[in-house]
């Protein structure tokens, strides 16, 4: 089975919203997380969909699943204090549903503009290699801060790449590695690549559409209204 954890836990700070957080602002009268959503539930590889939701926000969520027809959201658990925990709270309930031997992919649920595309190949990536993490190239020169302001280091851009989302892993080893986080006291990691290359497992890349971004900040969010209307266009003017 392919099971796609999609994490919406958070409050969304840096959007500057004080009415709701960012995964339920809505693009076209449709919120956010059902676009995201959306595009896992048409694809026909992905057979459930578990849903981590802000803990004040379940039951709107549930809302949401049921008016938009989610069918295969199977389950909506409430997001922890962390992102690595809210992950950890979405991969805990795949493996009681389904157990080890299944793919799961974990995606931002503020990352809508992901296409069936990389869907598809970042689950013959990891049948094939055990590991999937979706990229795209760095397009601009990446330096590291150093003391005072001052650059530490600069990075070759032709060899650097932006990790995004979806990540794939076996579900039974990503669980397991979890553990062994919460067992060390390890709850830090920005995201699960960082987390399962700690300890010690191969990553291997699939790239991905430069539109798949997250949407963080308000230019954000006026980006991917853009993106979605120059589509809409291009289909009426078959431009």
């Amino acid at each position: 089975m392919n099971i796609t954890v999609i994490f919406a836990g958070g409050t969304g700070r840096r959007m500057n919203t004080k009415t709701m957080p960012k995964q339920f602002l809505e693009m076209h009268g449709k919120p956010i997380l059902v676009w995201t959503i959306e595009k896992f539930q048409k694809h026909n590889l992905i057979d459930s969909i578990i849903l981590v939701s802000n803990p004040d926000w379940m039951v709107y969520s549930e809302e949401l699943v049921k008016k938009y027809y989610l069918t295969k959201v199977k389950a909506i658990v409430s997001g922890g204090e962390t992102g690595q925990e809210s992950i950890f709270n979405g991969i805990l309930k795949a493996h009681e549903l389904y157990g080890d031997d299944n793919n799961v992919l974990i995606h931002d649920g503020v990352r809508p503009l992901i296409d069936f595309e990389t869907i598809s190949k970042v689950i013959e990536c990891v049948e094939e290699n055990g590991t999937a993490i979706t990229v795209s190239p760095a397009v601009e020169t990446i330096a590291i801060k150093g003391d005072k302001g001052a650059v530490d280091a600069i990075f070759d851009r032709s060899r650097c790449e932006l990790a995004k989302a979806p990540q794939c892993f076996r579900l039974g080893e990503i669980y397991k590695t979890h553990l062994k986080c919460r067992e060390e006291g390890l709850r830090d990691f920005i995201d699960s690549a960082s987390l399962m290359k700690h300890f010690g497992y191969k990553l291997y890349t699939v790239q991905g559409s430069s539109d798949n971004i997250k949407i963080t900040n308000p230019e954000d969010f006026y980006i991917f209204r853009a993106i979605v209307d120059a589509r809409e266009n291009s289909q009426i003017f078959g431009v």
